[in-house]
Formats: structure tokens, sequence, C-alpha cells
């Protein structure tokens, strides 16, 4: 059976997590139409698909900027909520088996206990295990409240979630959030993975970065790999998860198959 939110957690004694919160009284239909492409993360060591990132699209496959441009602050919160619903319901529809990775917008999130109910709902809806799921956010979203990001993914690994930090090396936060806040993941930004087979500097960082990931537990994954040489210098690293269009490119309503010659 699916797990619902304790009841230590959401208790009708509870008068603080029994209130709804601003963000989850927004009403009205959401003026958004998106869908998902969904592309592979790979274990390389393993030759086997790790997980699936969920990817915003538009109705017709349409560029993620295409929807994300509509995405205001009347609307942000439903959008939040809608994009994980969604995502649930399409891992489950094509049968996913992996992890299936979901982006979410902190900036929506009000308060974590009452906001996270819809993943919970549609987890049992589609019977898609929360074990399963994790819940990323990009290092480039400005986040002004780093305590209040803090807290959100310290509650959600509480629900049983797996988090990750997605482009990490790009954005505001970097090793200060890291000090703060180890993930299941640290995703490392594809600028810097780019053309890293032949780029000293590139190889210094992430060499960097790996070590201190290393030391605090946290499972790397490098994203954007585009070539055999830079998988094989990412693997010389001992990072043995990755992302790109060297195995896949996103599916549009699909999951995107890894072509045998990707591991060669």
């Amino acid at each position: 059976m699916i797990p619902i939110i304790p009841a230590s957690i959401a208790s009708p004694g509870d008068a603080a997590a029994s209130r709804s919160c601003e963000g989850c009284s927004e009403e009205g239909a959401l003026d958004i139409e998106f869908e998902y492409a969904y592309q592979p993360i790979v274990r390389l060591s393993t030759r086997s698909v790790y997980a699936y990132e969920a990817l915003v699209r538009g109705p017709q496959g349409e560029p993620a900027y295409t929807v994300l441009a509509q995405v205001n602050d009347t609307n942000r919160y439903r959008f939040d909520q809608a994009c994980r619903t969604k995502a649930v319901e399409g891992a489950a529809r094509l049968g996913m088996t992996e992890f299936l990775s979901i982006n979410f917008l902190p900036n929506a999130v009000y308060r974590p206990e009452v906001c996270i109910q819809s993943t919970f709902k549609a987890a049992r809806k589609y019977d898609f295990p929360i074990e399963r799921i994790i819940f990323e956010v990009t290092e480039g979203e400005r986040v002004d409240d780093r305590p209040h990001l803090v807290n959100i993914f310290r509650e959600y690994s509480r629900f049983g979630f797996r988090t990750a930090i997605d482009d990490f090396g790009a954005g505001y936060a970097g090793l200060n959030l890291l000090a703060e806040y180890q993930p299941d993941l640290v995703k490392i930004d594809m600028d810097l993975v780019r053309n890293i087979d032949t780029d000293k500097p590139r190889q210094a960082i992430v060499a960097g970065i790996a070590a201190i990931c290393k030391e605090l537990d946290i499972e790397i994954l490098a994203e954007g790999v585009e070539t055999r040489a830079e998988r094989d210098h990412l693997a010389t690293l001992g990072i043995d998860l990755m992302q790109g269009y060297w195995f896949a490119k996103p599916a549009f309503q699909a999951l995107a198959i890894v072509p045998d010659q990707a591991w060669d």
C-alpha cells in the first residue's frame, strides 16, 4: 500500500498542521496546458536505466519555455501541484519501474507538509510508490529564503521521497546550500560537463565536487553528456549516474530507450 502522510504530521488534533496554507487555498482551474517528455538517467556500471526525469513540454511537444513563460504569481502553486500529479500519472501509465524525477518550484511551496498532499493522493490513485519519487530543484532558481528550501527538502526526506539539487555549479546557492542540506543526489550542470575530456579547469572543478559529494555520502549525476569522450572521462572520476543526448533525448509522452551503442 502507498504510504500516506503520517498522522503525527497531519492529525486533526494538530491545529498547525491541519490549517490550509495560503497557496493551498488558491482556487480555479489551471490556465496552462502541458504534457511531459521523459528522459532516462542511466547507471553506467550496470548498463541500466536508473530513473526518468519528467520534463515539461507543451501539449503538442513544444519546448519547455513555451509552458514556463505562462507561470506567474497567480498560478504558480496550481501549476506546481498539477506538474506533480501529471508526472506521477504519466509514469504509472507508461509502466515505469525506475525512479521518477520531478522538478518542483520551491517558491510555490508554502508549507511542505500541506502542499505535499496532492503528491500522496496521486501516488495512491495511480499506485506509484513514493519511495521511487525524486524531487529535484534547480540551483539556478533564485530562492530568497534558503532556510525555507532546506526545510522543504528535510520534510520531503522525512516523508520518504528522495531529493536532488539540479544544475549544481550554475546557480545562486552552490556550496552554501550543500553545507546546510545534503540531498541524495547532486546533478552537475551540463556547462561543467561540456568538453570535460579536454578542458582542465572543468576537470578540476568536477573532480572537486565529486570528492566533496563522496565525503558527504551524496551520489553525483552528470547532466548533458553528449559524447563518448565526456562519458568516459566522467567515469574515470567515479561518476556512475549520467544523463544526456549521448544516451537518449527526452521522449514525448513515452519512456526514451537507450540504444545499445550508448554503452560501447
